[in-house]
């Protein structure tokens, strides 16, 4: 193992017998150093090294490889994406293999380097207990992710009911965000169950109570997501029944001072023709009103079916005070 601190590849930490190594960005050549000294099957490393690979657990005589997908934010586009995480177990190690930073599992990594007496907290007497103790700190990572979800929805909650502001497209956005993340939590509990079997016997300490704090944690985090996914439907619902009635508001408007525009364009429309009409130019204006008696009389067929119109509407209920 020395010849590995040397390289200055993996990071590596020893504490109670049990060595955690850690490889983030891992390549074939960083896994090869440690090929010497653990025996890992060609697949598993084809695996290990692969971006794109289903959970899944593999175990042998005195090896078990999993890998496990946990949801991480994207900082560019602000956005949850899965992220894999990649094991080996034996009697006394556990290799952590990530393409990227895990943030809790990074700190707690150097937690162990820089603080003997916090390395023997995190990592026990045994890799199941080590892994056991990485999972609840992902797992807490994961319910500030589901806590900003929410708050998102306190949010969106707010505007739903605002007539001024739409919100189609922010509703849109955390139903990704929110079957994004139920996507990559729901294998967790399956794959979660079959590690702590397969681990327990490289340990003397039974570690189902600690395994079993995981799977509640899984398990509230489930119902919290099944919880955020009918909220968000009722508020997709929501906004578009109220748009709809929004709209057919509108719609109303818009037809009932175009029903209330007819006569008037009707009337403009006979004595705007080139033909003659009484009162017209040609025939002559009548003039027992005086001078503007035409227009008096136009101006009257206009307004007075206007104000029938109206009358009739809000006797209907289409017309409000």
């Amino acid at each position: 193992m020395e010849n590995i601190r040397e390289s200055g590849q993996p990071q590596w930490i020893s504490n109670n017998k049990v060595t955690w190594i850690d490889i983030q960005n891992p390549t074939r050549e960083k896994i090869s150093l440690l090929e010497a000294h653990y025996s890992f099957h060609e697949l598993n490393v084809d695996d290990a090294l692969s971006k794109i690979q289903i959970p899944k657990v593999d175990s042998y005589e005195n090896q078990v490889f999993a890998i496990i997908h946990f949801p991480v934010i994207d900082k560019e586009q602000s956005m949850p994406r899965p992220t894999k995480l990649a094991l080996f177990a034996g009697p006394d190690y556990l290799i952590t293999i990530h393409q990227e930073e895990l943030g809790p599992l990074s700190e707690a990594f150097q937690s162990c380097r820089d603080d003997p007496k916090q390395g023997e907290l995190i990592m026990g007497n045994s890799p199941g207990y080590l892994l056991h103790t990485i999972l609840d700190l992902l797992m807490d990572d994961l319910l500030h992710i589901l806590m900003k979800v929410e708050g998102n929805l306190d949010d969106i909650e707010d505007l739903v009911f605002d007539e001024k502001t739409a919100v189609a497209r922010e509703i849109s956005m955390l139903r990704r965000e929110i079957t994004t993340i139920r996507r990559i939590v729901y294998p967790l509990k399956r794959t979660i169950l079959v590690i702590s079997k397969e681990i327990q016997r490289f340990s003397t300490e039974d570690l189902t109570p600690y395994f079993d704090d995981v799977i509640d944690h899984i398990d509230r985090i489930v119902e919290v997501l099944d919880e955020s996914k009918e909220t968000i439907e009722i508020f997709k619902d929501t906004d578009f029944m109220l748009s709809t009635e929004k709209s057919n508001k509108i719609l109303a408007i818009l037809t009932i001072l175009f029903t209330l525009s007819i006569p008037a364009s009707v009337t403009a429309a006979y004595y705007g023709m080139n033909v003659n009409l009484p009162g017209g130019i040609e025939t002559g204006s009548p003039t027992f009103l005086g001078e503007y008696t035409s227009l008096i009389i136009l101006m009257l067929v206009a307004i007075v079916p206007v104000g029938f119109m109206t009358y009739w509407f809000r006797r209907q209920g289409w017309l409000k005070a």
